[in-house]
């Protein structure tokens, strides 16, 4: 079962041994954003006006903050994961990558800290 041998392609045991969990992940996240994009149209959609106030007050319900967060979190994994891929395809040496993949995970957590933070100040009343 050497490189190459139709048994270790169906099983995904690449270079790396976990390009089937990346992949995997990925789509899992898509299918995420999907329904929670659709859930997020359709929501706002039957607000009656798109005012700050009533926004506002919709996502200080549990339901809305929670899904918006879950939103959130799913969107910036899935980038994460898209953007790692194509460092990892076009960056080639081992610093440069090293540092890119770095600078990347750190701009996804803060983005993603950053909008939970947003949720939960309007969920808890904050202006």
């Amino acid at each position: 079962m050497g490189n190459g041998t139709s048994i270790g392609r169906v099983r995904g045991l690449g270079a790396a041994k976990e390009g089937t969990h990346h992949w995997l992940v990925q789509r899992f996240t898509a299918v995420g954003n999907l329904l929670l994009l659709v859930w997020l149209a359709v929501s706002l959609i039957m607000l009656p006006d798109l005012s700050y106030a009533t926004v506002r007050e919709w996502l200080s319900s549990p339901l809305p903050a929670v899904a918006m967060g879950l939103l959130i979190i799913s969107f910036f994994w899935h980038a994460r994961l898209g953007m790692q891929v194509m460092l990892e395809d076009y960056v080639h040496e081992g610093g440069n990558k090293f540092a890119a993949i770095l600078i990347l995970n750190l701009v996804a957590f803060a983005g993603a800290a950053f909008g939970l933070f947003c949720v939960i100040r309007l969920a808890l009343g904050g202006a």
